[in-house]
């Protein structure tokens, strides 16, 4: 995926289409389709939390039923690792439901070359104010020759520490800009029997996306990475990949996390951060939602984010965060007709400028070129749509390794934290990825 480097400017964009919003075609859905037919369309998401973003989204799912009374809704709510999941199932017995939340890149062209999704360009072309108005680079990740399967509903950098300030400067911590830094802050907190930082692990693809995709950029570099996803000319087994393992093996081996990470999940993590057991835990852009709205307000007021360290020697660009565009709406091949013309009209309430603005305003960046109004904003979303001002995404692990590979790497990096070869589980993620690809 090309690097979104212009993102930080898009973020606060200054041109906002609003008029759209309340002209002609765009105007608030009225009870009837086009056709006037009755029809039901099932729907999967993974807006299934109490975080303000999967509140915001699924108010958008009331509201269009009860504006659209000629459409049924059939919803399914799943955590995300769940969905997945379930949709990798379906997929393999062609049975995928009319809509569906899905990821770029990697998900999405393994959906169309089984020829499950439908392109949505005729759509997107005929609401050229919609379509112009995402950040440069937006689109590619739902691009499959030409064709646009989809447009993301949010962005997701990966990886960020969220830090609770109170307890660095109790312990007379600085904010970690290097690697020796963060070891140091680990063993200060260790010290005095605070978790230094949370994880939540048990969907094995958070340690993978939360840190070591950010932390494996720093030592390789973004360029390496693509070339080995591509096996072109490096491998897996190289010895800076063995060496970004390694890494992510010293902050577990200095029990930078606590006992049994491996049997929580992200939610349980946070509740230690907000519980004031953990100074810090590492975790995407998308987690802002939940601490925003569940975070203690004494604890909210002292959490403060920061990248991935530094690391001496590293080839990669410290002024960075891996991540991807958000997620997007895949249209079921099969739709077609009134039902097609229904899925279009929810498509464009969940991921059109409405729903873009209801994204932005549960604090939850996105993809689309709105102006954030800082006094209406809570202080730390404020703050984080800020430092992407000044910061590129690089390529996260799972959006651009097959699926086999993704899962290999995903069990090998619970692995490795339990203590496990770097060299071997290396070599795991290179055969894998190299299988996928014929090579």
């Amino acid at each position: 995926m090309k690097k979104l480097t212009l993102i930080s400017t898009a973020l606060l964009a200054t041109t906002v289409l609003v008029s759209a919003c309340g002209n002609g075609e765009e105007a608030a859905p009225t009870d009837k389709g086009t056709s006037g037919e009755k029809v039901k369309l099932t729907i999967w998401h993974n807006w299934s939390g109490q975080d303000a973003k999967a509140v915001a989204m699924r108010k958008i799912l009331d509201d269009f039923q009860a504006q659209n009374k000629d459409i049924t809704l059939e919803i399914e709510g799943l955590p995300t690792d769940g969905l997945k999941t379930r949709l990798k199932t379906v997929a393999a017995a062609n049975e995928m439901p009319d809509l569906f939340v899905m990821w770029p890149d990697a998900m999405t062209k393994e959906f169309v070359s089984g020829n499950l999704l439908q392109p949505i360009n005729e759509f997107l072309d005929s609401k050229p104010e919609w379509k112009n108005n995402f950040i440069p680079g937006a689109l590619e990740g739902y691009t499959v020759d030409d064709k646009i399967y989809s447009v993301p509903m949010n962005l997701s950098p990966t990886s960020f520490i969220y830090y609770n300030k109170a307890l660095l400067d109790q312990y007379h911590v600085a904010v970690p800009k290097t690697w020796d830094e963060l070891m140091a802050a680990v063993k200060t907190f260790n010290d005095n029997k605070i978790i230094p930082i949370a994880l939540g692990n048990k969907a094995n693809w958070a340690a993978q996306s939360t840190i070591f995709s950010g932390l494996a950029d720093r030592m390789t570099g973004s360029d390496w990475f693509l070339k080995a996803a591509k096996q072109d000319g490096v491998k897996f087994t190289d010895p800076e990949f063995i060496q970004a393992l390694k890494k992510l093996q010293e902050l577990s081996s200095a029990k930078a996390f606590q006992d049994g990470f491996n049997s929580i999940d992200q939610n349980q993590m946070r509740q230690l951060f907000y519980q004031g057991k953990a100074a810090m835990f590492i975790d995407g852009g998308w987690a802002m939602a939940d601490v925003v709205q569940n975070a203690p307000k004494d604890l909210l007021a002292n959490t403060h984010i920061a990248l991935m360290p530094s690391i001496a020697g590293g080839k990669g660009d410290p002024q960075s965060t891996s991540g991807v565009v958000g997620t997007g709406l895949g249209v079921s091949k099969k739709l077609t007709g009134a039902k097609k013309e229904a899925a279009q009209k929810l498509f464009y309430a969940l991921s059109g400028p409405d729903g873009q603005q209801a994204t932005l305003n549960s604090s939850t960046l996105v993809s689309y070129k709105i102006e954030l109004d800082p006094s209406k904003a809570n202080p730390l979303f404020v703050e984080l749509n800020d430092l992407m001002k000044t910061t590129k995404i690089t390529p996260v692990y799972d959006a651009k390794l097959s699926s086999a590979a993704v899962e290999v790497i995903n069990n090998g990096l619970q692995e490795l934290l339990m203590g496990g070869s770097a060299e071997a589980i290396a070599k795991k993620i290179q055969d894998s990825q190299a299988a996928s690809l014929g090579k």
